[in-house]
């Protein structure tokens, strides 16, 4: 695991970047420059994958969300939220930020 990704894949998170940008009626260029500048992804076997929760904090202008799960979060109230509405309860048993 490298230290840009401290917190472990499981892919029931992600989504491709088609998939992403099919959800939102954007194009892939455009979610893979989210990716890059918001860290609403990762690269995993040399292509994109797009956080589910981290898109949908993203798209409703939720900073202090977003800025939490960059950080690692996935246990606060604020980000668990947006596990639990993507389906992904189990894998918000991570660490809480503040």
């Amino acid at each position: 695991m490298s230290g840009c990704d401290p917190i472990p894949y499981d892919k029931r998170e992600f989504v491709s970047l088609r998939a992403a940008a099919e959800t939102i009626g954007v194009h892939q260029e455009t979610v893979r420059l989210w990716c890059l500048r918001y860290h609403i992804g990762r690269m995993v076997g040399g292509r994109w994958k797009v956080s589910r929760p981290a898109l949908a904090m993203f798209v409703e202008r939720d900073r202090a969300a977003l800025v939490a799960y960059v950080g690692g979060d996935r246990a606060s109230p604020a980000v668990r939220g947006y596990f639990e509405r993507a389906g992904l309860v189990p894998l918000t048993g991570g660490r809480a930020n503040g």
